[in-house]
């Protein structure tokens, strides 16, 4: 099973490749934008914001390029390239330092920059392949009101869980307003390095976290692997949901993915997202809508 077909994704790919008028908030490292597999990607920044790698041996610049490559690669290529055809709104907070062994990281303060400059540019799906620096744990009043402001704004927030390998929640995954993302292997099975919790039991997903195959910079790194890599697979499919159904509200896309209303979930270990059963379900609701 490819990571594609694991979350229900072919299908709905099929039916569409996105609108450019549904804008991916995609907040991570810079990105290779003369990559021939993004050259033909509608790619919008932030006003004076620099979008395109300096270093494309930066581990920030990696990282930025593959999550690119499978929001939004073309599909022809090796990357999943789920939504090829939506706007990709990119917003560095990684800073191209370190090593390529490095995990690229963000400050509080940067990444609240980050959204709030997204959900003005038009931003509707934010992808969140964030970890922060330092102190996670801890509320972070500057984060908090920017995610609020987010569903205030009826932008979608997708974030990832974490790569520790413990059970917690994050300043980020805390927010009810955020749908957090759990990595799995293609045996359909969480990573041990992901982070679960409360809030991911709740409210996430799971989705691929390894064996991606997505764009690089430059020939020869080794894949990524993590909830960073898992979550622009519910990102991309929010967005591929949203042009099939541009009425839809936030709320309604966010729990269709979630396949709301289902029975009360008791564990901390999240469902695998089924895309293509998200989709019945907002055909479903559309169609009643009309009828009545």
């Amino acid at each position: 099973m490819n990571p594609l077909q694991l979350v229900g994704l072919p299908d709905l790919m099929a039916l569409s490749r996105g609108r450019r008028d549904v804008v991916i908030g995609l907040i991570d490292g810079p990105v290779a934008l003369d990559h021939p597999d993004l050259v033909s990607t509608t790619v919008r920044t932030p006003p004076g914001v620099q979008a395109a790698c300096r270093s494309l041996n930066s581990a920030a610049c990696w990282h930025g390029t593959f999550v690119a490559g499978v929001l939004s690669g073309r599909r022809e290529a090796r990357a999943p390239a789920i939504a090829p055809d939506c706007t990709i709104l990119v917003r560095p907070v990684f800073a191209e330092v370190g090593s390529l062994a490095e995990v690229p990281r963000a400050t509080p303060g940067d990444l609240t920059e980050g959204i709030v400059d997204c959900v003005e540019a038009g931003a509707q799906v934010l992808n969140l392949s964030v970890a922060l620096e330092g102190e996670t744990l801890r509320t972070n009043r500057e984060l908090d009101e920017a995610l609020r402001y987010c569903a205030w704004r009826g932008a979608l927030v997708v974030a990832a869980s974490g790569s520790h390998g413990t059970v917690l929640s994050s300043v980020i995954t805390r927010a009810q307003w955020v749908l957090p993302v759990v990595a799995y292997d293609l045996r359909g099975r969480p990573l041990a390095q992901s982070n679960l919790g409360r809030s991911t039991g709740l409210r996430g997903l799971g989705a691929p976290g390894e064996d991606v195959v997505s764009l690089e910079p430059t020939p020869g790194h080794v894949a990524p692997r993590g909830s960073s890599i898992a979550v622009p697979f519910v990102a991309g499919a929010a967005a591929l949901l949203w042009s099939l159904f541009p009425e839809a509200s936030a709320g309604e896309i966010r729990r269709a993915l979630l396949l709301s209303p289902a029975a009360p979930r008791r564990t901390i270990v999240p469902p695998l997202m089924d895309a293509w059963a998200a989709y019945l379900l907002l055909r479903t609701r559309t169609l009643r809508r009309h009828v009545w």
